[in-house]
């Protein structure tokens, strides 16, 4: 049996987020101790205890649901659960965790990437004023029409009748209200702290490629689906640039789920909080089978 990893994106996020873990399982309180001893402060007692806006900052969200996909992974991985694992792949920050799973980096690098990844767009976000904003049904062409008109950006490609629009927040909001009752069944602004994946981004991008300059990636012991492209890589550098174009640049997450499951994927794990790839997956294609992992009671046994 082909098994691969999904691991969760900015959003997913949740106070109490691997606690469960952290109890059960001494690897995970030990995966926590060396986070909080690299990031210097306590990422497991935000993760654990909030509060929740402390937890939603962009620089502490993206390195706890970074270690709580590795901590999911240390146990599927513990427990003999990966029969033949065959790919990996992440929502936007999941797509770095997704990188330590395949062994491009060790564990510490990744969180101390991901640690200054969160750090450069959460400057973006406070310098800037972006929004975002999902449009359900409707097609690409659809919403990129409106994007060219308002000149605002897609940030998210991320299933059949999902897609997200990022830009100045004015721009969002008139883009938002244009479409109603029009040809989406619904839009919906998000509760988000910037405009990821958007042009507002290229402070962050830019600093982010300098911040990654020297340092070394692996060639990664499975393929990763990149979300610029689509497409797995397994050239260093070409991972290491795409990484860097994926702050600014548009998610193509239908794209990347769709190429794994071309490989012949029998098991999809998510390992993360709240199912949302999941439920992505869905509507993608229901003969995609995942299985969303983010406590102790949803691992077997």
């Amino acid at each position: 049996m082909k098994t691969a990893l999904l691991f969760s994106g900015q959003g997913a996020q949740t106070v109490g987020m691997a606690k469960s873990l952290f109890d059960a399982y001494d690897s995970v309180k030990k995966l926590f101790e060396r986070a909080d001893s690299v990031l210097g402060f306590k990422l497991s007692e935000i993760c654990f205890e909030g509060p929740a806006s402390e937890l939603t900052k962009t620089s502490v969200c993206q390195p706890a649901l970074y270690v709580h996909g590795m901590a999911v992974l240390e146990i599927l991985r513990q427990k003999g659960i990966l029969e033949n694992l065959s790919a990996a792949l992440g929502l936007s920050l999941g797509e770095l965790t997704a990188h330590a799973a395949a062994g491009t980096y060790d564990f510490e690098t990744g969180l101390k990437i991901v640690a200054e990844r969160g750090r450069l767009m959460q400057e973006a976000c406070d310098a800037s004023k972006g929004a975002m904003a999902s449009f359900i049904g409707g097609t690409p062409e659809d919403v990129k029409a409106l994007c060219e008109e308002f000149d605002i950006d897609i940030s998210n490609l991320n299933c059949p009748g999902q897609i997200v629009v990022s830009g100045e927040a004015d721009k969002v909001a008139k883009a938002v209200e244009a479409a109603k009752g029009g040809k989406f069944k619904m839009v919906v602004p998000l509760k988000v702290a910037g405009a990821y994946h958007s042009r507002l981004m290229e402070p962050a991008r830019a600093a982010f490629e300098e911040y990654l300059k020297d340092i070394d990636f692996q060639i990664p012991s499975i393929p990763v689906f990149s979300n610029v492209s689509g497409e797995a890589t397994s050239d260093p550098q070409t991972i290491k640039s795409n990484l860097v174009k994926q702050i600014v640049n548009t998610v193509r997450w239908e794209d990347c789920l769709r190429n794994a499951a071309k490989l012949g994927i029998d098991q999809f794990y998510e390992c993360g909080p709240g199912g949302i790839i999941a439920n992505m997956c869905k509507r993608i294609d229901k003969a995609i089978k995942v299985c969303p992992i983010s406590e102790a009671q949803d691992i077997a046994q």
